[in-house]
């Protein structure tokens, strides 16, 4: 299975585009993370979702593979473009890492309470 795809699906003339890719997460400890952006094909995506994490890429993109079976099941069919939304995917990533390091180490130890 690939760590990233492509899907598309025609619907009233529109173009509806999904993006997913499986990405690590930072600080080397292998979680791994889904993230997916969605929306109509040429414009700035309408959403974008992350799944995880998940210990190893073997099991983030079994949950892609999961995905991508059921978005076909629903007339999505993968597409060979490029990805247009990687820059989406990217910021978001730094999002999750930066709220992930901004809990790790964030508490107080007191026994005597």
């Amino acid at each position: 299975m690939p760590r990233s795809l492509c899907l598309t699906r025609q619907c009233l003339g529109l173009v509806t585009r999904i993006e997913c890719t499986v990405l690590p997460l930072a600080g080397g400890n292998g979680l791994w993370t889904l993230i997916c952006a969605a929306g109509i094909s040429g414009e700035q995506p309408s959403a974008i979702k992350a799944q995880g994490p998940f210990h190893g890429p073997l099991v983030a993109e079994g949950v892609l593979s999961g995905i991508a079976e059921s978005l076909a099941v629903q007339g999505y069919d993968e597409c060979s473009e490029m990805p247009i939304w990687r820059l989406h995917v990217q910021a978001e990533l730094r999002r999750i890492n930066g709220a992930r390091s901004s809990h790790q180490g964030n508490y107080q130890f007191r026994p005597e309470n």
